[in-house]
């Protein structure tokens, strides 16, 4: 577990990360992408951290790969690439700097080094986990192909190496339909996320069968949730995860992945919009839209929420936080991710 004492002793040390009016004065480009979800006082907080961040990142020839799950000052901040799993890891297979910061979960990371194992990858946090990636290992893997002979496995970039390594192709939610429905199989298998592949189910015309993982922001939606808010707010756009529930699904008036969600928003322009996924989602795009009224309610990933610009600074200056991942289990996880950066470009997705 990191120690935020001696992080932020070292970092004192070295910086001067005093709140700063001044400062976030003179840094309101920055501060515009994100005004509307950020105020003032806390912008004078974070701006010493992001000052000395992307003075670093030069320093060391590092990019930061952000994902959407990420808090504004981060994803606006520092990121210099923000998406969604598919994004990212297509952003990490032909990143030119030294230095990979990962802005996400561990599993990310992990890619991010499975793509170009040359670079040096950072994580801010080892802890930041998922409850996806936790939910399986390699056995389930091979008990899945035991019980299902010659299906082949996609599994979900929110998994180990060693998932990917024991898998066929990997796919996100932006992609999952496609993939699964160019698998040369009439039954395939899906990890680890049920729900997503109950809704890919629906939309395939595979077999699609699956290991009963789930997230724990999303598996928290009910559909009831859904009807209740759309009671007391009428005319709310409310826009679903696929990793929501079938029936959470069928209830918004659109799914889709991350990426998906943000064109259906830039698209539709809706005046209400209920984002029903992560929290900082909605607060990323906010300013980009201000015609948009985003209204919650809202669930935090946690483990997203432990990286913070604290940690982001301390791993930079350190160069701790090194993912490593065994050669062996790297070289098949390379080809179940390369396989689905390959078909979803061949696809044009």
């Amino acid at each position: 577990m990191l120690d935020i004492t001696h992080v932020r002793s070292v970092l004192s040390d070295v910086y001067d990360l005093a709140p700063s009016a001044t400062l976030a004065n003179e840094m309101q480009d920055i501060y515009a992408r994100m005004d509307r979800v950020i105020s003032p006082p806390d912008w004078a907080i974070y701006a010493p951290y992001v000052r000395a961040i992307n003075a670093l990142k030069k320093e060391r020839n590092a990019v930061i790969l952000g994902h959407n799950y990420m808090t504004p000052e981060i994803f606006h901040g520092v990121s210099d690439f923000g998406g969604d799993s598919l994004q990212l890891a297509m952003k990490a297979s032909d990143v030119k700097e030294d230095v990979i910061v990962q802005a996400g979960v561990h599993f990310m990371a992990e890619t991010s080094k499975i793509l170009s194992p040359q670079k040096t990858v950072l994580m801010p946090d080892m802890d930041a986990g998922c409850s996806l990636a936790e939910s399986i290992t390699a056995e389930g893997v091979e008990e899945m192909r035991a019980k299902y002979p010659g299906a082949p496995v996609v599994s979900y970039v929110n998994t180990t190496a060693e998932v990917k390594a024991a898998s066929d192709i990997c796919c996100t939610s932006s992609n999952a339909v496609q993939i699964v429905n160019a698998m040369d199989s009439d039954t395939v298998i899906m990890t680890p996320d049920q729900y997503l592949a109950q809704n890919v189910a629906n939309e395939s015309h595979k077999n699609v069968v699956y290991w009963p993982g789930s997230c724990i922001v999303h598996e928290q939606y009910t559909a009831k949730d859904l009807r209740d808010f759309r009671e007391w707010n009428p005319g709310t756009q409310l826009i679903a995860h696929p990793e929501c529930t079938p029936d959470v699904v069928a209830e918004a008036d659109f799914s889709g992945s991350t990426s998906g969600i943000i064109k259906y928003v830039h698209d539709k322009k809706p005046e209400r919009a209920m984002l029903i996924t992560e929290c900082s989602m909605a607060s990323n795009i906010a300013d980009e839209l201000p015609e948009v009224e985003f209204v919650g309610p809202c669930n935090m990933c946690p483990y997203m929420k432990k990286i913070t610009l604290e940690k982001i600074l301390y791993v930079l200056h350190t160069m701790e936080g090194q993912v490593e991942v065994d050669e062996d289990v790297a070289a098949k996880a390379r080809k179940s991710v390369q396989a689905m950066i390959d078909l979803s470009r061949k696809l044009g997705l």
